[in-house]
């Protein structure tokens, strides 16, 4: 086998910079420096991620390069010259390049770990004939010359696995670091919105991006089923091509003074905190960023049992009610469920505990087959 560096791991990304895998390297990366790993971030030009700091530990290099492809010959003169012990790549073409890149630069002692984070299947329903026959044929026959698949739960894995072909037990459901300990212990202050200040009315809240697959329209119906029974408001956190549709919606359904579009904020997490309850309405997912999030606050949660993460999320139902995509009844019913009777908010935070950012890390060390090493260590 090559001798390689057992301390380095290598990261090459070429994502939007505002992915749910951003959010999870700007998290993972900075905790593999702390665990003491030297980790090289590669990165295509005008692509993600990006870190906010850039710890001890972390070194950024730029492929030169603004296409993945282009970046073939970067990463195969990187891994030849650092001979990292990881090789972690994430999204199909991504992953292409780096199993070509490891053959080329014959980087055999290097462990490649692809990432995929979505429902291959219904992602791939989306996209033209082309682009569906080559993910799935380059998933079902070259992903298995990777040393390791990772995805986000085993809904995932096991839905690649019957669509690709890539026999199941080659794929690894990991947990991904969403969640930063300190919001499990405090509680951030109330957002600056009018709506959430003392004594006011229940607040439901959904977070996403306002697009057809997040599905609010079903949220804003189920809403109004609700209003009409209780008094209540809701407000939805994003911004996106549908915010017109969706007032427009409100406004018909007789609602439109109880619901809310504050756009983007940052303070995402002081609304979650101080929901009555939180509603995830996509119709489908490669996890459900959102719906940890809502439950590390300890606020009641709701989700459409679509593909896939929320029936992992939610243990099949212990941890919230899960209704069938698009039934705007059935989650007007589970939401009133949890009004009334919300589940204490220690056994709520016990739902996202897996998805710990130091949690998480020690999932991905293990899919590196690295030792996992205290917090805090020093290369």
């Amino acid at each position: 086998m090559d001798r390689v560096d057992r301390g380095r791991i290598a990261v090459f990304m070429s994502t939007s910079g505002h992915s749910g895998v951003d959010r999870a390297m700007r998290h993972l990366i900075p905790a593999l420096a702390g665990r003491g790993y030297k980790v090289d971030l590669l990165k295509v030009r005008r692509h993600g991620p990006e870190l906010a700091e850039v710890p001890a530990g972390v070194r950024i290099i730029d492929t030169g390069v603004r296409t993945t492809y282009l970046a073939l010959f970067a990463l195969i003169r990187y891994l030849r010259r650092d001979r990292p012990a990881v090789l972690l790549s994430d999204k199909d073409k991504v992953n292409r390049t780096a199993l070509l890149a490891r053959w080329l630069a014959r980087a055999r002692g290097t462990r490649l770990v692809l990432s995929s984070g979505t429902t291959i299947s219904i992602d791939l329903q989306h996209r033209g004939a082309f682009e569906r026959w080559l993910q799935r044929t380059s998933m079902g026959r070259l992903y298995r010359h990777a040393d390791q698949v990772i995805v986000t739960c085993a809904d995932v894995a096991d839905d690649m696995a019957r669509y690709t072909g890539l026999a199941r037990e080659h794929i690894r459901p990991v947990e991904s670091p969403v969640v930063p300990a300190q919001l499990f212990a405090a509680r951030p202050p109330p957002p600056e919105h009018p709506w959430f200040v003392p004594d006011a009315l229940p607040v439901i809240v959904g977070v996403g991006e306002l697009s057809a697959r997040k599905d609010f329209e079903t949220l804003i119906r189920a809403f109004a089923r609700l209003r009409a029974r209780r008094t209540c408001r809701l407000v939805i956190v994003g911004r996106g091509k549908r915010l017109d549709a969706l007032r427009a919606l409100a406004d018909a359904l007789g609602v439109a003074a109880d619901v809310d579009f504050p756009g983007f904020r940052t303070d995402v997490y002081a609304f979650m905190a101080h929901a009555a309850a939180f509603a995830m309405t996509s119709r489908w997912e490669g996890l459900g960023f959102v719906l940890i999030e809502a439950l590390a606050c300890g606020t009641p949660s709701v989700a459409v049992n679509c593909p896939s993460g929320p029936r992992e999320i939610l243990g099949d139902g212990r941890y919230g009610p899960l209704v069938p995509v698009g039934d705007d009844r059935a989650l007007a019913d589970a939401l009133e469920r949890v009004l009334d009777h919300p589940l204490p908010r220690e056994t709520l935070q016990q739902a996202a505990r897996p998805y710990e950012i130091e949690a998480a890390t020690d999932a991905y060390l293990r899919a590196f087959a690295l030792p996992l090493r205290a917090a805090g260590t020093h290369p």
